[in-house]
């Protein structure tokens, strides 16, 4: 009888195997719920597989865990002008601007300040006109009325006429208040976007004069200045992606400047704009609030921090889940070792990551999948293999 003899091209493949074999038995970390000894699980079959498709190991698994959370999300933002109080200062007449009494950009004028005096021959002659009544038909009331009713609408207020009245004389130039309060900037002037850093207020714009000079002839109706109010402003608040779902109008926000932590406060969100603003791929929240009395400079940084809903959903550990960029893999548990599977995830949160789709409660992943990870080729191989 012959004796048996080892086929020499087969030794090197076996002596590779029984490595493996006996490097698997040996392997596993500890700690975690580990499965049954990999050695009795794994076959010849998965010991053969390419190393970038399938992990032979007994590391520790997971699972998704159904539950509910009620988040508190930190985000910072900036305090900004409300649009929606942006009022304008227009010529009523035509004529000369003869005097002004504002000068700079971000200038802050009260309500019923002086802003110029101007010269109309639209006003001179109106005036003229209710002093010949006033001296010659002074029983005519309707056509006095109606001559001291269109100066009014022409921007002269009633004290002015009293004293054109009293002194019997008209006045070339006529002072002209606003009704409103606020920083003061030029006609046409675009509000800074204080969500955009390129775009915030400079410091050193703030002296800058304004175009409007005195000896400028405006048009009737012509829009001169623009005033932002100041008294009540709101905050803009940064979503980043992932925290726009859980932000919804209503939540209350603790609101803290960074350049006046004691004037805190808390307000509700009053909208979350429904598009990105040009050039941000963030979501924008707005909180109105009061500013007459806290007097927070326009521009100032805040920290704020939301009191997010509820939510309810699948969670893995976050280091059971490796990102390959636009992409999201989890590790298997399979057979006698892990293979790559590609999973939908959602936001983050204290370290737990929502899982929307490609686990079931009864799949076991690798409880640290960066365990598994133990090269760039590894990663390469298996964003091609998905």
């Amino acid at each position: 009888m012959k004796a048996l003899r080892w086929n020499k091209p087969l030794a090197p493949a076996l002596a590779v195997m029984m490595m493996i074999w006996l490097a698997a038995c040996t392997s596993a970390p500890s700690g975690g719920h580990a499965h049954k000894d990999t050695a009795a699980t794994a076959g010849l079959e998965d010991l053969l597989q390419p190393t970038d498709r399938f992990v032979v190991s007994s590391l520790p698994v997971t699972a998704v865990k159904h539950e509910k959370y009620s988040m508190e999300l930190p985000a910072q933002g900036v305090i900004s002008y409300d649009t929606r109080l942006i009022n304008t200062i227009s010529a009523r007449v035509s004529g000369r601007i003869e005097k002004l009494y504002v000068h700079y950009r971000y200038q802050h004028v009260h309500k019923g300040a002086r802003i110029m005096d101007i010269y109309s021959p639209e006003l001179v002659t109106g005036q003229q006109e209710l002093l010949f009544l006033e001296k010659h038909d002074p029983g005519n009331t309707s056509l006095i009325d109606a001559a001291r009713q269109k100066l009014l609408l022409l921007g002269m207020s009633g004290t002015q006429l009293e004293e054109v009245i009293r002194t019997g004389k008209p006045s070339l130039t006529v002072a002209v208040y606003t009704a409103y309060g606020g920083h003061i900037h030029e006609a046409g002037n675009t509000m800074p976007s204080m969500s955009d850093p390129a775009q915030r207020i400079d410091l050193s714009a703030t002296t800058e004069e304004l175009p409007v000079k005195e000896g400028m002839y405006v048009e009737k109706g012509q829009t001169i200045f623009q005033l932002f109010n100041t008294d009540k402003s709101w905050v803009l608040l940064t979503l980043f992606p992932g925290q726009d779902a859980m932000v919804k109008v209503g939540n209350m926000v603790k609101v803290v400047p960074e350049t006046a932590p004691d004037k805190a406060f808390r307000r509700p969100i009053d909208l979350i704009e429904p598009v990105f603003r040009q050039g941000e791929k963030t979501s924008t929240a707005r909180v109105y609030f009061d500013n007459e009395a806290l007097q927070i400079p326009i521009g100032s940084q805040v920290k704020a921090v939301i009191s997010g809903v509820p939510v309810t959903g699948d969670w893995l550990p976050e280091e059971a889940v490796v990102s390959l960029g636009v992409r999201r893999v989890v590790f298997l548990r399979t057979g006698g070792g892990f293979k790559v599977h590609e999973v939908m995830t959602g936001i983050t949160h204290d370290h737990q990551v929502q899982v929307l789709s490609g686990l079931t409660a009864s799949d076991s992943v690798a409880a640290n999948a960066q365990y598994l990870m133990d090269s760039e080729s590894f990663i390469k191989a298996n964003k091609q293999s998905l």
